[in-house]
């Protein structure tokens, strides 16, 4: 079993899978965005609970704004301006992990099955499986693919993530700002051996990738 078969229910906070300790650009924008919200709901709660107890101890004041004017101030103005800003700056955040920081991506695919996955390089003459070897700083895309049933390839702390569903292929863009080795899932439950189907995400010095490249595998990895 791998060493990043933490329990699922822990996966995206604590760990080599978690989300909100990113080890690349993609995945610091997705979790930034997760920051950014999780501040914006405290604000609108604390506002809201504000309000709450200065009607509740201090009517007063709250009895002299008309109810017409509680309507369009609390229900229409603030949470449309508020989920405007938000939608916003999601939206400006999808677009970067989506076309951001382009360079000389490398290619490689991501084949989904139950329950393990494979990995193919350099127009499939080369393969691995349950590791995936990428070279840190550069972008890699990602083609995920399944015969199966749809499974979904993410790496937490490299990017986001995207499903492998039979009969289609879909993209995903992940990036190691520095060597290292990062954990991965399949994030979609495919099935009883769902809870292992775990691998591992090597990021290595160009150099290095390189060399472990060549040493891989040249057979097909179905």
């Amino acid at each position: 079993m791998s060493a990043f078969s933490a329990p699922l229910a822990l996966a995206g906070c604590t760990g080599d899978l978690s989300a909100l300790d990113p080890a690349g650009p993609f995945a610091a924008a997705i979790a930034d965005l997760w920051w950014l919200m999780l501040a914006g709901a405290a604000v609108i709660f604390l506002v809201v609970l504000g309000l709450f107890l200065l009607v509740l101890f201090r009517p007063g004041p709250g009895r002299r704004v008309s109810p017409s004017r509680w309507i369009w101030i609390g229900g229409v103005a603030f949470p449309l301006v508020t989920l405007v800003a938000l939608i916003g700056h999601g939206l400006m955040r999808g677009e970067y992990i989506l076309t951001g920081r382009a360079g000389d991506p490398v290619e490689v695919e991501a084949h989904g099955s139950m329950w393990r996955w494979d990995f193919r390089y350099a127009g499939g003459t080369r393969s691995s499986e349950g590791v995936l070897h990428i070279p840190a700083g550069r972008t890699i895309v990602v083609t995920a693919t399944s015969d199966d049933v749809i499974h979904s390839f993410w790496a937490p702390r490299l990017g986001g993530k995207i499903d492998a569903i039979p009969g289609h292929a879909t993209k995903v863009r992940i990036l190691a700002d520095r060597p290292g080795v990062y954990g991965g899932i399949c994030s979609e439950y495919c099935g009883t051996g769902h809870e292992g189907m775990f691998f591992e995400v090597h990021a290595h010095s160009p150099e290095e990738y390189e060399t472990v490249l060549a040493g891989l595998e040249q057979e097909g990895v179905r």
